[in-house]
């Protein structure tokens, strides 16, 4: 009886103890997640050169909040700590601290600009907080052995240049081209990237590089420059503002090259309308999203789900703006691999889901292109599809490029 005892009260203990231990294993949090809530912390240009980007955050901060109203994620409510950093990079430095050390945050998400996560990104990493799809394709930002807690969002600008190249070499083998390129990581990965599509051809066709600086009131001489170069291909390696300016300008000039513009600034509310529609026909880019301009997805569900959270949670937004629709697709990454943390919402953790990503589409993706990453590879868009203006809205040609090369 005495043994029976023993044995059935070591029995209730191992199980309290199993218990115990398989509570532990389901639930494990760093600094900024908890039973209720994940702490994620961003920097937007909201004021500055770049603040035709702030619409993207609003849209981020909207689906936050419709995911809350949801339920959260698995039962967390997500809070989503905004900041304005100008696109500045000193104030990049000053906010992002301030997320990390007084904040609390678990990861960072989404921050804006190239010139600022490099600011930030040293940081980030000696502190081992994830700095997750940030909004920038520059190759440092998928650069796993160097910065391990760094992932990238955009496709990379190295292989978008190569894209580009290889067309203009199918396409207008004989051409004279002309490059505006922004004097940071974001223009310079582009100008190596269309110099390697090229390759032997680079240094006989490329008749002409401009760089600009972000505080530039204008590219005006810059684009002077290029067009007396005898350039008939310019390729616009640029932000909205001065990508504006250079269609704009341009058309001024009356001055009609075959125009590239890289995928940053192919917003039709805050780049072609502003440059002028009839200025900004045939200019040429890539993308991987649905255009919600396009009338072909009008029936699409994702682009309805889209359109139905635009109505309700973001009604003062532009529906049919890109910027909106990025933002609402980051957003939708970023939950998902949320999700795919579970109860283990360690940065360690997060990082694991969002470089194991496979085949993952998401509502607002072309036909055929997928999200894969690896923890040797972080690159989240490495599939484009060629596309041309026509005044009015994009319309896509050609098949889905895949460029799996060397990013830079």
């Amino acid at each position: 009886m005495r043994n029976g005892f023993f044995q059935f009260a070591g029995t209730v203990v191992l199980a309290l103890a199993l218990s115990a231990t398989s509570a532990l294993a389901q639930k494990k949090y760093d600094t900024g997640a908890s039973d209720t809530e994940i702490k994620i912390g961003q920097t937007l240009a909201f004021s500055g050169p770049a603040s035709a980007y702030a619409t993207i955050g609003k849209t981020q901060a909207a689906y936050m909040k419709m995911i809350n109203d949801q339920g959260g994620v698995n039962g967390r409510k997500i809070n989503l700590i905004q900041y304005d950093d100008a696109y500045s990079p000193p104030k990049a430095v000053e906010q992002i601290r301030k997320l990390v050390e007084n904040d609390e945050v678990l990861l960072t998400f989404q921050v804006l600009g190239t010139p600022s996560n490099a600011a930030v990104q040293k940081y980030l990493n000696v502190k081992k907080v994830p700095q997750l799809y940030a909004a920038t394709g520059a190759s440092r930002f998928t650069d796993p052995k160097n910065f391990p807690w760094t992932m990238g969002f955009n496709p990379n600008y190295f292989v978008e240049g190569r894209i580009y190249g290889q067309y203009i070499l199918k396409e207008h083998p004989n051409a004279k081209v002309g490059i505006l390129y922004q004097n940071d990581d974001l223009g310079k990965d582009y100008l190596n990237g269309i110099k390697a599509g090229l390759g032997d051809k680079a240094a006989s066709m490329i008749v002409a590089e401009a760089s600009y600086e972000v505080s530039d009131p204008t590219v005006d001489s810059q684009i002077l420059k290029i067009k007396d170069s005898g350039a008939d291909l310019f390729f616009s390696a640029t932000t909205p503002k001065f990508a504006a300016q250079a269609i704009k300008k341009n058309y001024e000039l009356g001055w009609h090259p075959v125009h590239i513009l890289d995928i940053n600034s192919v917003s039709v509310g805050a780049v072609m309308k502003p440059a002028g529609s009839e200025a900004s026909k045939g200019v040429i880019s890539v993308n991987y999203g649905k255009d919600p301009l396009d009338p072909t997805w009008k029936d699409d569900p994702g682009m309805k789900k889209y359109f139905d959270f635009m109505a309700k949670y973001y009604p003062e937004g532009d529906k049919d703006s890109l910027f909106n629709a990025y933002g609402y697709s980051t957003s939708q990454l970023l939950i998902y691999t949320l999700q795919k943390c579970g109860d283990d919402l360690t940065r360690e953790n997060v990082m694991k889901q969002a470089t194991s990503l496979k085949d993952v589409v998401l509502d607002l993706a072309l036909p055929g292109i997928k999200n894969n990453t690896s923890p040797t590879d972080y690159r989240v868009n490495k599939q484009l599809q060629m596309q041309r203006f026509n005044g009015e809205r994009w319309e896509l040609f050609g098949p889905i490029l895949e460029d799996t090369g060397a990013a830079g």
